[in-house]
């Protein structure tokens, strides 16, 4: 950015953009969900702008695709690609986003898709979902 904007203070910048870059609504749910599913998070940023919001449930994460690692963002279907490679062929893929856009890919691939509400009810659905599957799976 400050090859772009010379006149921009660095510090500040980076200050500015880490404090609104905001945690995802469900991620205190990480851990209860990774007891039930294999969690792979697909995200158009950069490591260094959410490594400080994922570092308290990194262990809860299977695998990590951030967009300016591998040189594509959602919704271009390559960093999909990248994803399907990393996930277990044994269960069903649930991806969440909240831009339609974002999901068309992976219906295409045959994951299964929720649209995230802004007021958090697929949060509720998810847990369900998951729950739901493991005690079926289990009787």
């Amino acid at each position: 950015m400050i090859e772009r904007f010379p006149t921009i203070d660095g510090s500040y910048a980076k200050k500015k953009l880490l404090s609104v870059i905001k945690p995802l609504p469900a991620l205190e749910e990480l851990p209860l969900w990774s007891w039930f599913a294999n969690i792979h998070l697909l995200s158009n940023h950069r490591i260094e702008w959410i490594k400080h919001i994922i570092r308290p449930v990194e262990n809860s994460i299977k695998s990590i695709t951030i967009s300016c690692d591998v040189g594509l963002c959602k919704p271009q279907v390559g960093i999909y690609v990248v994803v399907n490679s990393k996930i277990s062929s044994e269960g069903k893929a649930i991806f969440i986003d909240d831009q339609e856009k974002n999901l068309i890919v992976a219906r295409n691939l045959g994951w299964n898709t929720i649209l995230a509400d802004d007021k958090g009810k697929w949060i509720e659905k998810v847990t369900q979902i998951l729950v739901w599957q493991n005690t079926h799976y289990l009787n």
